[in-house]
């Protein structure tokens, strides 16, 4: 499995709370623009059944106080696959090996739940997060027309799949 570029003691990740929605708004609109979640439904996927929710903050040793954060994501497991339901990192942090963070936190997080498979839609537009998720071994499963809206960006959905746990789900 990949590991995330640079330094792995660079990043912190931790379970959203409630208190980083409003950061959270912040990057989602920068990042997925008009599309973007609002808070009421950002606020709803945090608590919904199934969901887990990470955000990730660049350690900083001579910061005093929470580190900002720079990224978050969520997953959504139906009991037999999960779901990514968001990936997002700040524009000056992308490249860094955030986005790897977050990523191999919510495969394994889907291999703890028992999932057979980890499901995900990517604008086909994003070369960058196309390369991530297939260096990790997703597949193309194929291709949704005018998935993004406004935008009408279309977009891949990939698959990869899980070995069963040693416990036998």
């Amino acid at each position: 499995m990949p590991t995330a570029d640079g330094d792995p003691r660079r990043w912190r990740l931790r379970p959203m709370r409630a208190s980083d929605l409003d950061r959270v708004l912040a990057l989602e609109v920068a990042l997925f623009g008009a599309g973007a979640w609002s808070y009421a439904m950002l606020a709803e996927e945090l608590g919904g059944s199934g969901r887990w929710y990470v955000v990730v903050t660049e350690r900083d040793e001579a910061s005093v106080g929470p580190e900002p954060v720079i990224g978050y994501a969520g997953l959504w497991f139906d009991g037999e696959v999960t779901q990514v339901m968001t990936i997002g990192v700040a524009l000056d942090r992308q490249h860094q090996g955030a986005g790897t963070v977050l990523l191999e936190a919510l495969v394994a997080r889907s291999r703890e739940l028992g999932a057979h498979g980890v499901l995900l839609e990517v604008a086909v537009d994003n070369p960058a997060a196309i390369a991530m998720y297939e260096k990790f071994g997703f597949e193309r499963l194929g291709l949704r027309k005018r998935y993004y809206q406004p935008e009408d960006v279309d977009a891949y959905t990939m698959r990869l799949p899980l070995e069963p746990s040693a416990s036998g789900r």
